[in-house]
């Protein structure tokens, strides 16, 4: 083996000459921008088809991104795996989707749909939604509910009503003598349901009382909810509160013995907890779940590939294989993960190509550091200087060939739509830059420095009326590829590269021999 690698992955910052909103720009980044005039540096795709996605129109995300950056291949994800299954009628075919829809139809009862209401095509369509109720109906299930997860980060911040009216309009069209579709419950994503990594199960309860129970402040309508709401607090919709819609002070879908209940995201991270309170046995523990109806649970993709989360799916995952760690156990070099809870299932289970437990227990040693659980535009450097920590001792133990890290404030803290925020998160990261740089220096490893996908890049946009807002979600923008090694510099070819191109370079820059299905190295 050549030099030790250490690659660092600054979440959700991209790269763009644009200056509106970019706050990658406006922030003091001495570390990066010495990176970028003095080191081997070019500009990698990381959404769209580079990742696996339908079009270049998709953003990418940190799921898709660490599956690509950690097997050097580009599977189908996600959007476009659900795409390709509801256009085959695949999906109709699966046992799951026979076995939930005939109980309903031969019982009587009721379907229910749980999900992002968006086509951000992070971690939800629309369109998935609105083709599975008209095949539905097309079977025969004669009553649907829908619990709408609000989105306004994968989409524009306040465009909630045009999905709702969406959903609305569909219902519509499908309601007659014999269907009953209706909007049931719902609530912003950030306040309800769609936790993840275990941080905050409260906001699971809060999910589970209003969707299950339909235990919460009653509205007639999902319009009225959303408007009321944000009358009243003024929040954008990921942060709007939970509502139920009522009838005559009766929640209009509490869920039954009987039902069928169908998680439509296909984004695993967020889908999980919920996943594990529908199917736990009375060992579940996380919450009070309450009187616990007999349903039928089934989440639109296996979350958890090797936990099996949840029992039951719709469509088949990516079967990823061949992953940079593979390749490093088959090379018998020892590596380090480490990032806050926030990624860390991101340069784990992600970047194992979607594997919950290890490759080698013996080669390979795994870091989480735990996030704090508040608004992260309150503490923008969120856990930067321990994730640095971690790194530079494991680069002082020289026990490790291949250092891998995730700081994920550049995203979350975009996330929550704070430009002077993030602008600070930005600089908190390109300063544990500075500090593992040094540590490189005097221990002997290359550093590789790149990201998953952009979003504080891109923080404000013109809305359809032209006026100049905030923005939430992921950038289109590609994303900083750099290589430093103090003692050589390591050229890279010109061409249109993406994520799945870091593998075989980091493969290449530690000498050993890619796996023949890997995207080529940029190494020239």
């Amino acid at each position: 083996m050549n030099k030790p690698v250490v690659l660092v992955v600054m979440d959700g910052v991209g790269e763009t000459p644009e200056e509106l909103g970019n706050m990658v720009m406006r922030a003091n980044t001495p570390t990066l921008d010495e990176f970028k005039a003095t080191c081997p540096f070019q500009t990698i795709k990381a959404h769209g088809a580079a990742v696996g996605l339908p079009s270049d129109d998709d953003m990418g995300n940190s799921e898709v991104g660490h599956n690509a950056l950690g097997c050097g291949q580009i599977y189908s994800q996600g959007a476009k795996l659900v795409n390709e299954s509801i256009e085959s009628g695949s999906i109709y075919q699966s046992e799951t989707w026979k076995d939930l829809i005939g109980s309903v139809v031969a019982n009587n009862k009721t379907l229910h749909f749980i999900g992002l209401l968006s086509d951000g095509n992070v971690h939800s369509n629309i369109s998935h939604l609105l083709a599975m109720l008209k095949e539905a109906k097309k079977q025969g299930v004669k009553c649907v509910r829908v619990h709408t997860l609000l989105d306004g980060r994968d989409v524009p911040a306040t465009s909630a009503l045009e999905y709702i009216d969406q959903l609305e309009n569909t219902l519509a069209e499908l309601n007659d003598s014999d269907f009953d579709g209706r909007i049931a419950s719902g609530g912003g994503r950030m306040t309800i349901t769609m936790d993840r990594y275990q941080a905050n199960w409260p906001m699971v309860k809060a999910g589970w009382d209003v969707h299950v129970h339909g235990e919460g402040r009653q509205f007639a309508s999902a319009k009225e909810a959303i408007e009321t709401l944000r009358n009243e607090t003024g929040a954008i919709d990921q942060d709007l509160g939970a509502f139920v819609i009522a009838e005559n002070g009766k929640a209009v879908g509490a869920m039954q013995d009987g039902d069928s209940v169908i998680l439509y995201n296909f984004r695993g991270d967020r889908a999980l907890e919920l996943s594990m309170a529908f199917d736990g046995d009375a060992s579940f523990d996380k919450f009070e779940r309450g009187a616990i109806p007999n349903v039928k649970y089934a989440g639109m993709l296996e979350y958890d590939g090797d936990l099996h989360i949840p029992h039951h799916y719709l469509v088949n995952p990516p079967q990823i294989k061949d992953t940079l760690t593979e390749l490093l156990v088959e090379n018998n070099i020892k590596e380090y993960a480490v990032s806050e809870t926030q990624k860390y299932g991101h340069v784990t289970y992600f970047w194992n190509g979607n594997r919950s437990g290890k490759v080698s227990e013996e080669l390979e040693d795994y870091c989480e550091i735990p996030s704090d659980v508040r608004s992260f535009d309150e503490a923008p450097w969120m856990k930067a200087t321990e994730v640095a920590d971690c790194v530079m001792d494991a680069m002082k133990s020289h026990k490790y060939g291949f250092i891998r890290c995730n700081f994920p404030n550049g995203d979350m803290v975009g996330h929550t739509g704070s430009l002077d925020a993030t602008e600070i998160a930005v600089e908190s990261v390109d300063l544990q830059l500075a500090r593992i740089k040094k540590v490189c220096d005097a221990e002997g490893y290359i550093l590789v420095v790149t990201a998953d996908h952009g979003n504080s890049d891109q923080m404000l946009e013109k809305n359809k009326k032209g006026n100049i807002e905030v923005r939430t979600a992921h950038s289109l923008n590609p994303v900083p590829f750099i290589i430093y090694d103090k003692d050589e510099r390591h050229e890279m070819k010109e061409g249109a590269f993406g994520l799945a191109n870091v593998a075989p370079t980091v493969a290449g820059l530690l000498g050993i021999k890619p796996y023949d299905s890997w995207e080529e190295s940029m190494l020239k």
